[in-house]
Formats: C-alpha cells, structure tokens, sequence
C-alpha cells in the first residue's frame, strides 16, 4: 500500500484532540520553573509533577484496551478529552502543590487516553499509509504545543501571576470541536465478543518497548528542564526560558510535517534511526553551549529529531504485536509513562544533587540505548 492519504473527518479531528492536550503540555512542561518560583519548591518536589503524568499515562495504558472495547476508539478520544478538562480545570485554580499533583495527573490521564487513541484510530484507518498519516497529524497537534510554550511563557512575562490562567484556552477549543466535529452519523460501537485483546507480546516486542522508553525519556528530560539549563548557561529569566523552549516546539512541529515525507522512502527503522541521531547532534550542541542563539538552534533541531520518534516507535511496537493494535498502544502508554514520571524526576534530583548541567548526561545515554535497540532489533515486519 502507498504511503499517501487524504486527510479526512476522521484524521482532522483526533489531530485537533491531540492539539488541544498538546496546548497543555506545551505551556505545563515548559514552565516548570514558574511553577516552582509560585510554590516555591526545589527540583525534586517540582519533578513530582512529572511523575504524577506519568504514573497517569500507566493507568491509562492498561486501561486503553478495555476502553476501546467497551466505547470503541472514536468514543474514548472524547472521554479522554473530558477527563483532561476537568483535571485541567483543577490545576488553574488549585495553586498549592498538594493539589496541583492529583490535578496534573487527572489531566495526565485524560491527555494519555487521547493519545493512544489517536495512534489506533489512525492505524487502523490508514494502514501502511499511517507511517506519515500519524506523524503529519502530531505535526498539527504541534502547532498546540507550540502556541501553549509561547503563551505561558509571554504571559508570565507581563503577568507573573497568571500564567496558569492560560491554559484555560484549551477548554474553548475543545467544546468547539466536539459540537462541531463530532460524527453524529457514525454507527454504534458494539463491544468484540471475544472480549478487549489480551495475551502474551513477545520478546522482541519487549526490547523494542524498552527503547521506546528510552526515545520518550530523552524527549520529556529535555521539555522539562531545557528553561533550567537555559536559565543557568545564559543567565535569562525564568519567563524567558520558558518563551524560548518555543524552538523546541517549532522544531518538533516542523519535523512532524515534513520529516516523515522526506524519509518516506526508507525503512520505518531507517526513518527512526535518522531522527534519534539528529536528535544527538542538537543535544550536543544544545549541552555545550553558553550561547542562546546557539542554543535556540540546537533545541530547534533537538525539536525536528524528537518530532517523529512517538510516532515511528510506537509504529513498531503495534508491528511486533502479532495484530493486537489496542494491547500494543496500551503497552505503549505504560512505557510513556515510566518515561514520563522517572526521567523529569531523575533529572530534578541529579540536579539538585550536582547541578542541572552535570544531571543532563543521561540524556545522551538515553538517545544511545534507543539508537542501539532500533539497530540491532530491525522491525522486518514493517518492511515496504
């Protein structure tokens, strides 16, 4: 099958659900050197934040087969999305961090459950023709991740105080898209009777999930804590900071666009092998320098190295999981979540412990394990 596709009702709208949860994660990672100067935490207790995400995106992982069976994917991106309104909701007005934690991972459940059905939906819509497909609709979820970095990060320029207040523009959106691009025609999701897919995945699945692991940490390290390391090297302001990781966004949603376009004619692992070492180059770049054009730049390319890894390595996983595309993603979201709740909070405590640029050396080791594990575990199965 070609890898070409028309981009339908189907596509355009779990690509603005995952806009809208993007928006979140844009402006909430970004910032979190905000919200430890209003809660007046250190890294470790600001980290926990992380963590509350991804022990969220867990819960939702082993959750993810049993939703889809029982409300069928185009119902579960809704009720993902209303479980991120609330827990979003939470979060803006709820400022001490007793209650910013359980509110962040109320949001983080919500944001998962839209994920992973974004990434069945489109798999099981478009087929081969998903290797660009999900990338190119990240690519417009992108497009909120950059205007949230962009947002909070301005408003906390002109208003300190505020900045949270923001976020609240992703609720708006997701009402306009449910009354306006919710399919009221579609027919009704009537449970398998064989139940929600279960069983064994094999070995090889699980290497490859551990290199997944290894793309998503790398990834959520350097969204958490580039403003601290940017702020350290270059003396800006935290609301600065925060402003810049916007060439992180720009660059993830550049890549996201026009990177799997590009590398359509090569092997899915080639594709994912190229981009983990782009990823490298601009991490290396990004660590070294004092400088914050150079540093703009290099978390721009860091941004086109991340931007299709999610897709393509979760593209693998569902390849290796013998036709059981819901238990593949849900086993997907675990890893995310591991990722997503050890990596900012490691980083936090080896930060706090020896500083925010000594810590960010398990971010190249990270890219490494993930670059071997693609190279040496090849997804056949995927083969043109």
């Amino acid at each position: 099958m070609p890898k070409s596709f028309r981009r339908n009702r189907t596509f355009w709208v779990v690509a603005i659900q995952t806009a809208i949860v993007n928006f979140y994660l844009g402006g909430f990672g970004s910032a979190q050197s905000l919200l430890r100067a209003d809660q007046g935490t250190s890294l470790t207790v600001a980290g926990l934040h992380g963590t509350a995400m991804g022990v969220a995106a867990i819960l939702a992982g082993y959750a993810n087969p049993h939703i889809a069976h029982r409300f069928g994917r185009v119902r579960a991106g809704w009720i993902g999305l209303t479980i991120f309104s609330a827990g979003l909701t939470l979060f803006v007005v709820s400022p001490p961090v007793f209650l910013t934690l359980p509110a962040t991972f109320i949001t983080g459940v919500g944001t998962s459950i839209v994920i992973n059905t974004m990434l069945t939906s489109l798999s099981h819509h478009y087929g081969k023709a998903a290797e660009v497909a999900i990338p190119q609709a990240n690519a417009i979820s992108s497009v909120g991740f950059v205007s949230g970095t962009a947002l909070i990060g301005t408003i906390a320029i002109f208003f300190p105080h505020l900045w949270r207040v923001g976020l609240l523009l992703a609720l708006p959106v997701a009402i306009a898209v449910f009354v306006f691009g919710r399919n009221k025609d579609v027919d009704e999701h009537v449970p398998d009777i064989e139940g929600p897919q279960g069983g064994k995945l094999s070995g090889v699945f699980w290497i490859s999930w551990i290199g997944f692991v290894a793309c998503i940490s790398s990834e959520f390290a350097v969204s958490f804590w580039a403003a601290a390391l940017l702020k350290e090297r270059v003396g800006s302001t935290a609301a600065i900071s925060t402003v810049a990781i916007v060439a992180l966004g720009t660059g993830m949603a550049i890549g996201r666009w026009y990177t799997a376009v590009v590398l359509k004619s090569f092997k899915l692992d080639t594709q994912l092998l190229t981009v983990i070492a782009v990823q490298f180059l601009g991490f290396a770049a990004f660590w070294l320098s004092h400088s914050m054009l150079i540093s703009l730049i290099s978390l721009f390319i860091i941004g086109v190295g991340v931007s299709i890894q999610f897709a393509l390595a979760s593209i693998r996983l569902i390849a290796f999981s013998d036709g059981r595309p819901d238990l593949a993603i849900g086993r997907t979201s675990l890893g995310a979540g591991i990722a997503i709740a050890a990596a900012p909070f490691l980083l936090g405590v080896l930060g706090d412990s020896f500083g925010i640029s000594r810590a960010y050396i398990m971010v190249p080791i990270l890219i490494l394990i993930a670059f071997a594990i693609v190279k040496f575990v090849p997804s056949h199965a995927m083969k043109s």
